[in-house]
């Protein structure tokens, strides 16, 4: 044998070593970054997920507050259409709306009876002095009766001065 067929038996003999030594090493190294790429994956897709089910329930508490301002508008509306109908009835009992029960024909009928200035109960009309009886008061005691203008003038400062008395007495009950 030859000195150069020996020196190449042990150059491919330590190739065939190194490879046997250096191969776990290399596999150990490529089984890691394999792992590590799998796990870079499932971090990447449970990321993704989480962000999915994020938007989903964002979405979701945006209808929810949605439907909660729809509520609060509609328990609004219902609330001003409830105090709307409390002072038409206030407006009603007080004599204030007779305008709308009596027809144009009947006017002269409830001429006596009817208006602002007249409380629809016959017993407090005794009692509340300065109400006019409906008759002949104003040309009996010299003065003129008032126009339609005066008695809205009056019948707007009334009513300011009952809705200021009713903020008072709500202001009130809310203290105490």
């Amino acid at each position: 044998m030859s000195t150069g067929l020996i020196i190449a038996i042990i150059v491919i003999a330590l190739i065939v070593i190194a490879l046997l030594v250096l191969l776990p090493r290399l596999r150990a190294k490529a089984r890691e970054k394999k792992a590590e790429r799998e796990l870079r994956s499932r971090r990447d897709s449970a990321a993704e997920e989480h962000r999915q089910v994020a938007a989903h329930r964002e979405s979701r508490a945006e209808e929810a507050e949605r439907k909660a301002r729809i509520a609060q508008q509609e328990a609004e509306r219902e609330r001003a259409e409830a105090n709307l109908r409390h002072e038409r009835a206030t407006m009603h009992e007080r004599g204030m709306a007779d305008d709308e029960l009596i027809d144009e024909e009947e006017r002269e009928r409830f001429a006596g009876v009817s208006g602002p200035d007249r409380p629809a109960d016959p017993e407090q009309r005794e009692q509340q002095p300065g109400i006019r009886s409906g008759t002949t008061d104003d040309a009996t005691e010299g003065r003129t009766p008032p126009s339609d203008y005066q008695r809205g003038r009056e019948d707007e400062r009334f009513e300011r001065n009952r809705v200021t008395d009713d903020v008072r007495n709500s202001d009130r009950s809310r203290t105490s």
